[in-house]
């Protein structure tokens, strides 16, 4: 949180933003230039008018969703129009900046100019981070069960070992999402303080000296997020959990919907799709790149390219329009007018607050 608004602004420069549309579209173009027929051009042309229109209720579905729920974590202090702006701008970060790194990063920052008190908005960004994280624990032994162990692609030019490695990796990164969740939700629930006392204990330690502000800084947060979530009700809990599972099932069917737009899926197709989802989002989290760019492009055939034969590149054009250049524009468009909005008021001082607050929890 000691974000300000020149290094809050350098995040989202035109350089930043420029540099993974580039990379993107020069993927694309590369895959539309070895791979190109005609007979593309007319698969398009001919795509399934309901599948279409599916893809797109399903996108709508997804933001709405984040929009209802941002919203009621905040107990409705913000209206529609700023819920669109926050989740507009969250998902503009998650696209201009590396997927390790993410859109969390600043969301708090976003929803503190929003006037939500500090520690709200570190309470609202640490749940929303929990739920997302605890639906895809849950839900991954649920695909694995009903897909029969189909979650991985065969990936053709790969021999056994790297298949091998790659399914360790990923399985190695489902316990650190489930590690993550369960350490957060002891952190937040059971014992702040004593995390606390833990984490100001490894920065005292030589090799983490280096991050013992950061360290503080987080130690200070759990505190204060502990103290407004442990105050709600079971009511609350319940509309935050489905509120995110229909968030990130429709999120993850995206991608089936749009394949069925240009081949027939069963629904077992449809579940492998789904499944193989989950992986796939795994890897692009991974990802150094802008909003994965690249790599999303470059890994897409590999998790769904035996559903479309010679479709593919057509297939990775439009779903990256759709989820990732299309936040890109509306990102650009909708940030500078919120800066010139929420810097016209007296500059806060975030790390000042987080201070102040910890000492009160």
């Amino acid at each position: 949180m000691a974000l300000t608004q020149g290094n809050f602004q350098k995040h989202f420069s035109a350089p930043r933003i420029i540099l993974p549309v580039l990379l993107g579209l020069g993927v694309i173009a590369y895959m539309l230039y070895q791979n190109y027929e005609p007979a593309q051009l007319d698969t398009l042309l001919n795509a399934s008018p309901f599948w279409i229109g599916m893809t797109l209720l399903m996108l709508f579905i997804r933001d709405f969703g984040y929009m209802y729920r941002i919203r009621f974590l905040t107990d409705k202090a913000l209206n529609w129009k700023q819920s669109f702006n926050v989740i507009m701008l969250w998902e503009f970060a998650s696209s201009a900046l590396p997927s390790v790194v993410g859109g969390s990063t600043i969301a708090a920052y976003i929803l503190f100019k929003e006037k939500i008190a500090l520690g709200k908005s570190i309470a609202q960004v640490m749940v929303t981070a929990m739920l997302d994280n605890l639906y895809f624990v849950v839900a991954l032994p649920l695909v694995l069960l009903f897909t029969g162990g189909q979650v991985f692609p065969e990936m053709v030019g790969l021999n056994q070992t790297v298949r091998e490695s790659i399914s360790i990796a990923f399985f190695v990164s489902y316990l650190m999402i489930a590690l993550y969740a369960s350490t957060m939700f002891y952190a937040v629930f059971i014992n702040p303080k004593g995390v606390k006392k833990l984490l100001l204990r490894i920065g005292q330690l030589k090799p983490f000296k280096r991050w013992r502000t950061a360290l503080f800084q987080h130690a200070n947060e759990l505190l204060i997020a502990s103290k407004h979530l442990r105050t709600k009700n079971a009511s609350f809990w319940f509309h935050a959990s489905i509120s995110t599972a229909f968030v990130w099932t429709a999120r993850y069917i995206i991608i089936g919907c749009l394949i069925a737009a240009f081949t027939h899926l069963s629904m077992q197709d449809h579940l492998i799709v789904f499944s193989r989802n989950l992986v796939y989002k795994i890897v692009l989290f991974l990802s150094v790149t802008p909003g994965g760019a690249g790599i999303a492009e470059i890994s897409f055939p590999a998790f769904f390219g035996a559903f479309l034969g010679g479709f593919t590149t057509v297939v990775v054009l439009l779903y990256r329009i759709l989820t990732y250049y299309l936040y890109l524009l509306v990102g650009a468009i909708v940030f500078p007018r919120w800066v010139a909005r929420v810097f016209k008021a007296k500059p806060t001082t975030p790390a000042t607050a987080v201070k102040k607050e910890a000492v009160a929890a």
